[in-house]
């Protein structure tokens, strides 16, 4: 019998597998040839990428293909991007110069499940290919074609996986045509930022600047500031420094938790919508803005309204046109390839190996609500991620969760609907507390890091951290953290005055 590596599934034993690599470098060959016979593949090669194509078009489909992307090769990208669509189920492995950054960038975007990075070398290379020709055993699930994403910058991506989110990608579409205001609602932690990135970038104003501003976040007078601008006195020469309003100009400005803006704001940002123009605080100034205001919330505008914190005229007119970002566990199918793109994009962030999710970790990550939504996502997969080789109590946890659903399923056999409900109840909590974990950890580090960083200068690292210094003492003595002098001082804490 062979072993497992050598073929596919036990039913495939007399079917070998087939591997198409597209390159004519012999130090990407060699390794392969290598990797192939010590794994009875049937290595099958092509100089180009039209080579390539015309295989898989006569019908002669490998089970993996193995795409060399050299410094500069834009032809290999285009090859990419029509493979992905002329067999949407083929695994993709790219392989890129290892300090070529945006060449592995632009490979995962277009559907390429890995970046291989040269030097190959021969077990790094052979586990590559065992896992994803594994994953071919099913359907491409997990992974995210180039039609699924909408690319906003370095770090940040509009994901259309499901039904419901394509729906709003369509939504999205027709109002970037438009010019009117829009209203974003949604959750915290949503998506509310990205719709409103991804309609300024399908608008005619993409090519000038987007910003945004947390109305619940500043003060009355500097919020006013960060909009409207502020007249400075330097040399005696005033001189009159642009809002956000200004910047903007001809571009697109989101307003998000609009109904925290005190409402003279929300009268200057009527007039504002009314006739582009408003006066500078203090100089007295008259500016003219063409600027595209959206707003986000997370709460129903009604009661704001009713409780006075909004006006209604200035909710009518940003509400001509409002959308509703959905919350993830509204869109569960789309879970498992949220899961493996921030485990990709964090893996390329950090230089690691990305990790793969076992069935049970995908089960238990199905069974919780994400109260955080893709913040809470991104965290989660972010501690998997490092977590790798250490103890930490996460496979506990799935191992448990596991046994709970086998009795859960088992009990709802006998007609005990209750002991179910708990038993997913508990998977759902047990879950929780890990991603709890998983945000406690990542403060702690943050906090010893800058406080590292500034030789624990406490202002200074609060400073850093853009937290108050208060907020900062009480985390440092919560999470009981001591400065490297605090031990040749019997009885500090090291939470004491700079």
């Amino acid at each position: 019998m062979p072993t497992k590596g050598l073929h596919l599934v036990a039913d495939r034993q007399t079917q070998v597998l087939r591997l198409l690599v597209v390159s004519r470098e012999a130090a990407v060959l060699t390794p392969l040839w290598t990797v192939g016979e010590g794994n009875a593949w049937q290595l099958e090669t092509a100089t180009s990428g039209w080579g390539a194509m015309e295989r898989v078009q006569s019908g002669i489909t490998p089970d993996l293909l193995i795409l060399d992307l050299p410094r500069g090769d834009k032809d290999g990208l285009h090859f990419l991007r029509w493979f992905r669509r002329l067999r949407p189920e083929l695994p993709i492995l790219a392989i890129c110069d290892r300090d070529d950054q945006p060449t592995q960038h632009e490979a995962v975007r277009l559907g390429a499940r890995e970046c291989i990075l040269k030097p190959l070398h021969q077990q790094p290379l052979e586990n590559a290919i065992h896992t994803h020709i594994a994953a071919r055993g099913g359907s491409a699930a997990g992974y995210i074609s180039s039609d699924d994403i909408a690319q906003l910058g370095d770090d940040s991506s509009f994901i259309a996986a499901s039904p419901i989110m394509r729906k709003l990608r369509s939504q999205v579409e027709l109002l970037a045509e438009t010019d009117s205001p829009v209203l974003i609602l949604g959750e915290k932690g949503s998506g509310k930022e990205t719709t409103a990135r991804l309609i300024h970038q399908l608008s005619v104003r993409s090519g000038f600047r987007f910003a945004k501003v947390n109305c619940a976040a500043l003060p009355s007078d500097l919020l006013e500031s960060e909009l409207f601008g502020s007249c400075s006195n330097g040399n005696g020469v005033p001189h009159d420094n642009p809002g956000k309003l200004e910047l903007c100009d001809r571009g697109t400005i989101l307003l998000d938790e609009i109904a925290e803006m005190p409402l003279a704001l929300q009268s200057k940002l009527l007039q504002v919508m009314q006739t582009k123009r408003f006066t500078r605080p203090q100089s007295g100034t008259t500016a003219t803005v063409n600027v595209r205001i959206l707003a986000a919330s997370t709460s129903a505008l009604e009661s704001a309204i009713g409780d006075n914190k909004l006006r209604e005229d200035l909710c009518y007119r940003l509400s001509s046109y409002a959308i509703h970002v959905p919350p993830v566990r509204e869109r569960r199918e789309e879970l498992p390839l949220l899961l493996h793109y921030f485990m990709r994009c964090l893996a390329r962030q950090y230089a690691l190996s990305p990790r793969n999710f076992s069935p049970a970790v995908l089960e238990a990550c199905q069974a919780h609500l994400w109260p955080g939504n893709l913040r809470e996502v991104e965290n989660f997969v972010k501690r998997y991620l490092l977590a790798a080789g250490k103890q930490l109590p996460f496979a506990h946890e799935v191992k448990l969760q596991s046994v709970d659903r086998s009795s859960a399923l088992t009990t709802a056999e006998n007609g005990s609907v209750g002991g179910a409900s708990q038993s997913l109840y508990e998977n759902r909590e047990s879950l929780k507390s890990l991603v709890q974990t998983v945000k406690l950890e990542a403060e702690r580090n943050a906090i010893a890091a800058a406080l590292q960083t500034t030789g624990w200068n406490r202002k200074a690292a609060a400073r850093l951290l853009k937290v108050s210094y208060r907020s900062l003492l009480y985390k440092i003595e919560q999470y009981q953290m001591k400065s490297p002098d605090a031990a040749l001082v019997p009885g500090s804490s090291g939470v004491g005055p700079n």
